[in-house]
């Protein structure tokens, strides 16, 4: 399945691009030592990247799990060396065969590190719960910005990067996304698929957040992304797996499963994010939050430190606005009152519940809620591909 290829070559191309001599090596709490080459510390040694610092990778979720205060910053560079380690092991079977050069290994590294330099504060909260609220169904997202923060840093730091590589950075960074451009995929494909893979989801970012996020909250997690990393080969243009790898593919899916339903949707962490979303929307017309996210100059002065803004402020306008913060800091929080699992052979004809729904079949003669009284989430879990497996293809 692989081509052969001279022995010294191999050693000789492992030694030109991977010489850690002029790399800088960091101790990771997941990985140990990874080694980070010149030009991606030319990106990470900028303010726009060391913003990531203050950034929780799980957003407000440390107020439920304590342990749950680690960063952008430490995934991005987590994700950077997953992608290397992958694109070397590809190479290493395949690389001949395949014609991966030092160009498409250095794309890989810095797509795998820049994927997230667009979030911003607290993580997908800000994204999906403040700013449709505040752009009016504006098609923002988090990997366009991404793309938009390389440039800017890239011109703001003069970092010396060829344009076609800079441009694939980019691609890479949103081929997973559902705007993503199909013109982007013309050779080469699977380096598309180790960062953001949108043909299967099966990539190195997941492989990361889903292992250091179970770690951080203390919980256990049964998928190990090292079997996946010693046995992925290219067959196809498409990154594939041997077929004895299902369990521990489906074991990928089902561990996102669990944290989505035990951490990221727990109730009090979806609580103290409504009321942070509500917070900074009360804020937003003193503060103009809102107009920092269409410029990447302003952009990259957002982080998860607005809340210890509005929380000291001393300023009327934000008067509303500190008190939710207060009730947050005194765990005075939104009572969560019930769920409902819909049967997932119901789900096609069931449509989101509103807070207006709930209004409508009150029983007369009780305490009467208002429509503002009430917040309804309508949260939907699965194994990516809804309610087919993503496994179903094979």
């Amino acid at each position: 399945m692989g081509a052969c290829y001279n022995d010294e070559l191999s050693k000789f191309y492992f030694s030109a691009t991977h010489d850690r001599r002029f790399s800088k090596n960091i101790h990771d709490n997941v990985y140990g030592n990874i080694y980070l080459d010149p030009l991606c510390l030319k990106f990470i040694d900028t303010e726009q990247f060391q913003r990531l610092r203050d950034l929780k990778q799980l957003g407000v979720t440390y107020l439920v799990y304590p342990g749950a205060v680690h960063s952008r910053f430490e995934h991005s560079l987590g994700v950077y060396w997953l992608a290397d380690m992958a694109i070397h092991q590809i190479r290493n079977h395949q690389g001949l065969e395949l014609g991966i050069d030092r160009f498409d290994i250095q794309t890989v590294r810095l797509a795998g590190l820049l994927h997230d330099v667009g979030h911003g504060p607290f993580s997908h909260m800000f994204e999906q719960g403040f700013l449709p609220r505040v752009l009016n169904n504006s098609k923002w997202s988090h990997e366009n910005m991404s793309t938009r923060m390389v440039d800017y840093i890239v011109d703001e730091h003069n970092i010396d990067i060829e344009s076609e590589s800079l441009k694939k950075v980019k691609d890479m960074i949103v081929a997973s996304c559902d705007h993503a451009s199909p013109n982007i995929l013309k050779e080469k494909c699977f380096l598309y698929d180790i960062v953001a893979n949108g043909r299967n989801s099966i990539d190195v970012d997941k492989f990361d957040y889903i292992v250091r996020d179970s770690r951080a909250c203390g919980l256990g997690c049964n998928f190990q992304s090292e079997r996946l990393m010693e046995t992925m080969r290219v067959i196809g243009d498409e990154i594939c797996y041997p077929a004895k790898e299902y369990l521990t593919i489906h074991k990928l899916f089902s561990a996102r499963a669990d944290l989505h339903r035990t951490v990221y949707t727990h109730a009090k962490v979806k609580a103290i994010e409504l009321m942070v979303v509500d917070a900074l929307l009360e804020a937003n017309d003193h503060l103009r939050i809102d107009s920092f996210v269409h410029d990447p100059a302003e952009y990259w002065k957002l982080d998860d430190s607005i809340l210890k803004t509005i929380e000291t402020a001393p300023d009327q306008e934000l008067k509303e606005a500190r008190k939710l913060i207060l009730r947050i800091r005194r765990r005075d929080l939104y009572k969560f009152c019930n769920e409902f699992a819909v049967p997932k052979d119901k789900l096609e004809h069931f449509k989101d519940i509103t807070a207006q729904d709930i209004i409508c079949s009150q029983v007369s003669g009780r305490a009467t809620l208002k429509e503002e009284d009430i917040v309804v989430s309508n949260i939907k879990i699965d194994l990516t591909r809804g309610c087919s497996s993503p496994l179903g293809r094979y």
